[in-house]
């Protein structure tokens, strides 16, 4: 009994720091520029330094580290094609665009959250483990849920993805101790989260922080964001 207990009340205070991450961002909405640089930062460091490392440990004597770095370009390369895609589809599809960033990081807390049911399925030792890791970015998740979805300066938008995304970790674990999906496919699926995650810091929320404040303080939070995500990874390993 224990066994499902501890994996599913880690899942609720997963989905409980991703609302509060949510929360502080719409409370921080007037300073959105700011908001929008720190979370690239954060996203960034998610991808360098979270999500990259794990996929290609995970991928050690499965896969060489080319194809692992492959499919994160191939993340990159998918969802620039997906997201200019709508955009020239034109103005009837500008609300879909505006789902893909926040939608991309409500994929990746539901897979961290069956993650930890996974993990613990293995043993105790390992899912505490990623529970520490995805528990200390779950706040950042929230965040950068947010602040993607107030790009497009819809609030009612960011709080229906910020409660999509606070379900998405307990979600996961709950299908985590369901099923066991293959290391082989885990891998590969981290490194392609990783080039998607570096698509969006770097050609969305970078230039649209810098667009709405051209001053110093949006090129210095996103350096603020990464070194707050390396100190945040380091703790947690």
């Amino acid at each position: 009994m224990d066994a499902i207990l501890l994996p599913l009340t880690i899942g609720v205070a997963a989905s409980a720091a991703t609302l509060a991450g949510g929360l502080v961002a719409l409370r921080l909405h007037d300073r959105i520029p700011l908001v929008l640089g720190l979370a690239a930062g954060i996203v960034l460091g998610v991808a360098l330094i979270d999500l990259l490392p794990e996929a290609l440990e995970m991928a050690a004597g499965l896969y060489p580290p080319r194809i692992v770095l492959a499919c994160a370009a191939a993340g990159f390369t998918g969802y620039m094609v997906l997201d200019r895609a709508l955009a020239a589809a034109g103005r009837h599809m500008e609300l879909w665009r505006d789902h893909l960033g926040p939608g991309s990081l409500t994929l990746h807390s539901f897979l961290d959250g069956m993650g930890i049911g996974l993990a613990f399925q293995v043993s105790p030792a390992i899912g505490w483990a990623l529970a520490i890791a995805v528990l200390t970015h779950d706040v950042a998740d929230g965040m950068n849920t947010v602040s993607l979805a107030l790009t497009g300066r819809r609030p009612a938008l960011a709080r229906r993805w910020l409660l999509i995304n606070g379900l998405a970790p307990l979600t996961g674990v709950v299908l985590g101790l369901a099923i066991r999906l293959p290391q082989t496919v885990l891998a590969l699926l981290l490194a392609g989260f990783a080039g998607v995650f570096l698509f969006i810091a770097a050609c969305e929320l970078i230039p649209r922080s810098r667009l709405r404040d051209p001053r110093l303080r949006a090129t210095i939070a996103p350096a603020i964001g990464l070194i707050v995500m390396l100190a945040v990874t380091h703790w947690a390993h």
